[in-house]
Order: structure tokens, then sequence, then C-alpha cells
């Protein structure tokens, strides 16, 4: 049981190796290269090799032979990397060397063994988020050579196309170059699905795609990243574990809540009784004008006037959206019902248009307590792309999840910092309150997929929108930096996860459908489940400044209403860590969420909130040093 609370993950996270290739700092991880740095400026997030199906799926890899030779400014690494999913069957041999004139080369060379549809084959440059707004040099194909910058909004299309090589600089005086050969290149905006960074990518997306491919087609390509100047000169600082809290910085909480089951299990009183201590502003309806919509829909009604929670109805129209309208209209006219907010969805587009808010205006307008929002049930880059009219609708809305592209718990970390960049630019553009929901670990559905997925006619793995990380002190952890996060971008509204089940912040209370592969405790809630309530205890104050000096070791949430404080730190790392607090004084007690304490905190939530903690007292202008386990949490409470 230790290891889901601890971590979650199916398997444990690849060794990472630390490298330099003279001047250039990085590191090496299950066939990727990542952060990539220059002292402590970061020049590159990361490169990788991907196999994409004809969906936009990631096929997985096996990595074999994997020969590794360090030394202290050169290294030389090899592997053959086996991806095999369904039909497919691809392999590749990839090596990686960097040399003490600060210059790494990444080759990929494979081949097909079988014969199949693909999207992308081959390498994936990622560019930090730090270089948005930056100047940057791009060399396409033809060898022109144009002057450009990073995008510093989200931009809704590829910035550049046929690329060959991008150049930008990384300290003065000293600049880094990213070639890549053995196909033609272009730049996306991975901000867009909540990535932090800009991925340059193979295979432009103006040839026509799924591609049919062969048996025995070679795909060759090459990544070179080189250090251009002077870099002899550059400090190494270490920065150290640092959280800053500034009283002065001040956010609105947003309005926090949950998703409904998409199980058929019921809520027990229990459970309400649990969901009521989360002091929640919303629940989330999934409305389909199937059979029986009229009842489901009644059942979330009187689910959320018994919490006294406002409903967000997600309503997904199809193509005789009037009659759909009339029949929706028809069911909350004869509901007692409290605040109603219908989101808009249409089969067909991409956020809604002008006309389908019209439609639905005109059929619910003469309802009470009932509200309109315009958006999209996919990514922020569907809102960004095709963006509502400013000013035809008062709240906008777009969902969110942390792993698109990759899935290991570093990327998820990373997308915290793009997370408010989403929510400000969806602000701006539109002109209107930002609702961000559903919000879930990954991906409920895939908007761009091309073809079907087989459906087991019984349940014997996790669904794909499942991930044991739902149980783990990682997963609150995340759910805590994703809070602070969105509430930085101005979100008016957020909503999470779902009540309950393994989408949700408490186990269903018959247990989980397959105990062997997401082992929960029956009736239990999870880690985030303490986060959601600390957060709820809060929930007419404001969020204050809580900056990390290390955003993917460790972050904080910090916490005011009127002359009560809380601070959350959260370790995301595996490892120990101890993080020194700057910007409190005063007596405050401690509470940790830890692996020595999390099963008994989810069989009896109540007893482990009510307990008392360790009081610690700190003298004005001096720092507080926490200890935090692999993946904790820390409370502080001010006394």
């Amino acid at each position: 049981m230790h290891k889901v609370i601890y971590d979650g993950m199916d398997k444990p996270q690849a060794e990472r190796i630390v490298l330099r290739a003279g001047k250039l700092h990085l590191v090496y991880e299950a066939g990727q290269i990542r952060y990539i740095t220059v002292g402590n400026r970061e020049v590159l997030r990361g490169v990788y090799a991907a196999v994409r199906d004809q969906n936009w799926d990631t096929v997985p890899f096996v990595l074999r032979d994997v020969q590794i030779d360090a030394q202290a400014d050169s290294f030389r690494i090899s592997f053959t990397s086996d991806h095999q999913q369904g039909n497919i069957h691809f392999v590749w041999h990839g090596e990686i060397v960097g040399t003490a004139d600060s210059t790494v080369r990444f080759t990929f060379d494979g081949e097909s063994l079988t014969a199949f549809r693909r999207m992308r084959i081959g390498f994936c440059v990622l560019h930090p988020l730090i270089l948005a707004g930056q100047a940057c040099e791009i060399e396409h194909t033809n060898g022109e050579v144009v002057q450009g910058m990073f995008p510093e909004k989200i931009s809704p299309r590829e910035p550049y196309l046929l690329v060959r090589a991008v150049r930008h600089e990384a300290l003065p005086d000293v600049s880094i170059e990213v070639r890549m050969e053995g196909d033609a290149f272009e730049m996306e905006d991975q901000r867009n699905w909540s990535d932090a960074s800009y991925k340059t990518y193979c295979t432009p997306s103006a040839i026509p795609r799924p591609v049919d491919i062969d048996a025995r087609t070679k795909v060759q390509q090459s990544v070179t990243v080189r250090l251009m100047g002077d870099a002899d000169a550059v400090p190494m600082v270490k920065k150290g574990n640092i959280l800053h809290i500034d009283s002065s910085q001040r956010w609105k909480i947003p309005f926090i809540g949950l998703g409904m089951a998409s199980h058929d299990e019921p809520l027990s009183e229990r459970q309400f009784e649990r969901i009521a201590a989360l002091k929640l502003n919303q629940f989330r309806h999934e409305l389909f004008f199937t059979e029986g919509m009229e009842d489901r829909l009644h059942e979330a009604v009187e689910d959320a006037n018994v919490l006294e929670l406002d409903l967000e109805v997600a309503a997904h129209f199809g193509k005789d959206m009037q009659t759909e309208l009339a029949r929706l209209h028809t069911a909350l006219d004869n509901m007692d019902h409290g605040d109603v907010y219908v989101l808009l969805f249409r089969e067909g587009e991409g956020a809604t248009t002008r006309e389908t808010y019209e439609l639905a205006k005109e059929a619910l307008d003469d309802l009470q307590s009932v509200f309109l929002v315009a958006g999209t049930d996919a990514f922020f880059t569907n809102l960004n792309l095709f963006r509502p009219p400013v000013g035809m609708a008062e709240w906008v809305v777009y969902s969110t999840n942390p792993q698109v592209h990759a899935f290991d718990n570093s990327t998820l970390i990373e997308t915290l910092a793009t997370l408010p960049i989403a929510a400000a630019n969806a602000r701006e553009f539109s002109g209107a309150a930002v609702l961000v929901s559903p919000i879930s670990f990954k991906m409920r559905w895939n908007p761009v997929a091309t073809g079907t997925d087989e459906v087991a006619a019984e349940l014997v793995t996790l669904p794909g929108n499942v991930d044991r990380r739902q149980i783990s002190l990682f997963g609150a952890g995340w759910t805590m930096g994703a809070i602070a996060s969105l509430a930085r971008g101005g979100a008016e509204s957020t909503t999470f996860f779902e009540t309950t089940g393994w989408l949700g912040v408490m186990e269903r209370e018959s247990g989980s459908p397959l105990p062997d592969q997401f082992p929960s405790i029956p009736g239990a809630v999870f880690p985030m489940y303490h986060v959601f309530a600390d957060v709820g205890d809060f929930k007419d104050g404001r969020i204050l400044g809580a900056q990390s000096s290390e955003p993917l070791v460790f972050s904080g949430l910090a916490l005011r209403e009127g002359s009560r404080w809380r601070v959350l730190v959260a370790n995301h790392t595996a490892d120990a860590q101890t993080v020194t607090i700057t910007g409190l004084d005063g007596r405050w007690e401690l509470k940790t969420l830890d692996e020595t304490n999390a099963d008994a905190a989810m069989r009896e939530p109540e007893v482990y909130r009510a307990a008392a903690g360790q009081v610690i007292e700190v003298a004005a202008d001096q720092p507080l040093r926490l200890d935090l386990l692999p993946y904790a949490i820390a409370r502080l409470d001010r006394v």
C-alpha cells in the first residue's frame, strides 16, 4: 500500500543521470535528455523521440542495450528503443554524444518492422517557458534566416514552419543553437495543451495525416545542440530550496468544485458529510441527450441542493440542438434548482459559436437562475483557436490536464507554470470570467483521434482516463500547486476530478473495481481530499504570494482570511527535501501528511484533521526550516 500512497506510479521513475558537455549541464533519463543549462540558465527543456499512432497516442517503448560512458566534461550514450502496441512495431537506435566543446548530438536511426498508420515518428525539441518574448533567429529549410521571437502570449497557430535551426541568446555574449536534420521541422506553442514549453517537432502539419508506412521503412534524424560564445565566466550558483511568502501579493481564491461521479454508485451519507466538509462551490454534471437524461439531471440537482452547491451542467448538444434545448428547458423548468450554469458544447464545433449561444439564449432565457457559458470541453487550444466573440458571453470555459504529450512526474509538475498563463490569456482575449472545468490527471477523451479504439467486453485493466496518482501524495501536491497557479492566472472557477471512485477525491464505499491495479481503501479519502479541505477552510480569503526557488522540486500555497494564516508546502520529488521559508514570524502549528501517516489520514480523515500539530516559534526576520519526506505536504497555521 505504501507505494501508492508514496508515488502512485505503475513503475518506478526512470533513473536520472546528471551529465556535462563542456559548459552544458543536462540530465539523461529513459532515452531522452532534459533540463539543459548554462550556469543557472535553462536553455533547453529537453530532446526526445516519439512514435505517435493515428490517434496521436504515444506508443509505449522498452529500452535495451543501454550503454553510458560519462566523463568529467563529455559523455557517450547508446541504446535501442523498441515501440510495440497492437499492429505497431517500430525500433530505433539512439546515440547521444556530448563533447568538451559544449556540443551535444542526438541521432535517431529507426525502422518499422510492421506496416501501420502514424502521425509522427522522430524528434521533438522542447524550449523552456523562460524564453517567452525573447528574440530568436530561425533558419528555414531553404537556408533563409529570419529574426523572430518566442511568443509571449499563447500562440493559437504554429509561429514558425519549415525550420532547420533555432538560435537564441542564453546569457550575455553566449548563444545556443539547435540544428535539426532528417526532416522538416516546425514550432508550436505547447502551452496550448498545458505543457511548459515551445516544441519544435518533425513532420510538418501541412503533410496530410495519418500516414501509411510500410514494413522496413527507415527513419533517420539528428538534433545537435551547440553553445556559441565564451561561457568560461558563467558562475554556477547554488540557490537552495527557498519559499518566500509575500503578503503584498493577493489573489482571489477561485470557486472550487468537483465533477459528479461517472460510475453508478450513489453517494452514501458518510460521503455527503465528507463532501460538505470541503466547503465547495459547485458540482459538474455531464449531460447527454439520451434516454433517461431527465432522471439523471434530477439526481444531480438534488445532490447539489442537499450540499447547497451551484450546478455546472456540461450540455453536449448534437445536430438537432433546438429540440434538445426544448427538452432541457422543460426539465429545468420542472425542477427546484439553485444556480445552474449551462456549459454549451455542440457537436462539430471547436468552441461555442455565436449561433449556438444565441440559440441557447433564446431557448433558456426565461428560466430563473440559469446562466450560459461558452467555450470548449477540450483543451485550451480549442478556445484559443476558435475564440467565442468578445462580449458574447459573461463566462468562458475550457478543460485541462497535465499529460497530453508526456506522462512522468516531472512533466506534470512542469505544467503548474503554464496553468496561470492560459487562464490569464483566456480572460484577456474573451473579456469574460474564466471557468477551468474539468481538471483531470489524464485526457477524458481524445479530440484529435482519427480512428476508434477497441473496447474490451470486460474490465480487465485500468481505463485510459484513470491514473494511479489519483490516490497518491504526489497527486495531492500537484493539486495544491494547480489551485495556487490558477488563482494567480485569475481563474474565476475551477472544477476538479470527480467526487468518488478512481477519478475522485475518495473511494466509493464498495471499493476499487480493480483493487490489484488501483489499490485504494474502500470508503477512504485520497490524500488530495485534505488539500481541498485545507483550502476550503479559507474559501472567503485570499491566496498570497508564495515564490519557490525550485518549482520543479517543491511549491507552496499561502492563504489568509482576516487574522488567520495558512501555508501549505508540497515536496514534488522522491527525495527528502529541506525547505527554508522566509516572510513568516510568530507562532505556527505544523502538521504533515506523508508516508508515515497518510494511510491513517485516508481511513479516518476526521480524526487526522482534528488532531493537534507541533507548535513552532518563528522569530522575526528569521527563516523557518522544514524537513519534508518524499512527496510530503506540510501545513502551517498561525496560532
